[in-house]
């Protein structure tokens, strides 16, 4: 019988970097029970095996969110282990070089890779996981963003013309942060709040070291940060908001632009 004072949190991307930093530290909390995603089936049973003499019950899910229909079932996945949900922290993403390469890469659905990762599967899964959320009081959506933006190209999503991974992941990270203002803006902030951020500059995970070298912030501030976000009492209500850090912060003006959202939020629902 589950034990009705859990907080059951869902986090994506949980096997490496941000995501499984956080996972760990979570999981030495004996009130939260923990989803954890990821796409190697391997790698989610080391994870397992590292968290299991941890007090939270601990659940896994695997999907590759480059593909549409694999986020669809990881939706479906989830609302098979529980009838609601806490917080679900948006954490995987694709970085804008190695180790997936600076390349224009389409996905099986025809779209950019990064901007399929990184914003079409969190939109996908969190419009799905919608009814779950707030079902056991106040509940939270945590979108793992970054300064790093660019313009969304509307009339080339794909980046067909002067393509860069950079650009890409820039523009990926706008459009994720453009639907939390929007999905904040629908919801109700007693039930369930909305708020994105970028956790740290350059941490020193594997992604950052194979696509920049080097580092800059340490690990401990984008856990800090992320953390924050999912259990820190402050957020309570706080919905809409950018965060560098634990700062409040502006994204690009496109994000606070009513038609732009109205305008992604219209080809997200036609590209998912």
């Amino acid at each position: 019988m589950a034990r009705w004072s859990e907080r059951v949190v869902v986090l994506t991307g949980a096997t490496d970097g941000l995501g499984r930093a956080l996972a760990g530290r979570l999981a030495t909390d004996p009130q939260i029970r923990l989803v954890l995603h990821g796409r190697d089936p391997d790698r989610l049973a080391g994870l397992r095996r590292e968290l299991a003499d941890r007090p939270a019950r601990v659940d896994t899910v695997r999907a590759d969110l480059a593909d549409l229909t694999q986020v669809r079932r990881l939706a479906d996945d989830v609302a098979a282990i529980t009838d609601r949900i806490d917080v679900l922290v948006n954490n995987a993403g694709v970085g804008a070089g190695e180790p997936d390469g600076t390349t224009r890469r389409l996905t099986v659905d025809g779209n950019e890779l990064r901007f399929a990762v990184n914003y079409l599967a969190p939109f996908a899964l969190t419009q799905r996981l919608l009814p779950l959320l707030g079902a056991n009081g106040p509940a939270r959506i945590v979108n793992v963003a970054s300064i790093g933006q660019a313009p969304i190209a509307f009339d080339d999503l794909t980046l067909a013309r002067d393509y860069s991974g950079v650009r890409a992941y820039g523009q990926s990270k706008l459009a994720l942060i453009t639907y939390g203002f929007s999905l904040a803006a629908r919801l109700d902030p007693a039930r369930v709040t909305v708020n994105s951020l970028h956790p740290a500059t350059f941490m020193p995970t594997k992604m950052v070291l194979d696509s920049v070298g080097y580092s800059i912030d340490s690990l401990e501030t984008g856990l800090d940060a992320t953390d924050r976000l999912v259990r820190g009492p402050a957020l309570d209500g706080i919905t809409g908001r950018f965060y560098d850090r634990t700062a409040e912060a502006r994204a690009l003006p496109d994000a606070y632009d009513p038609e732009i959202r109205e305008r992604l939020w219209r080809i997200s629902e036609q590209l998912t």
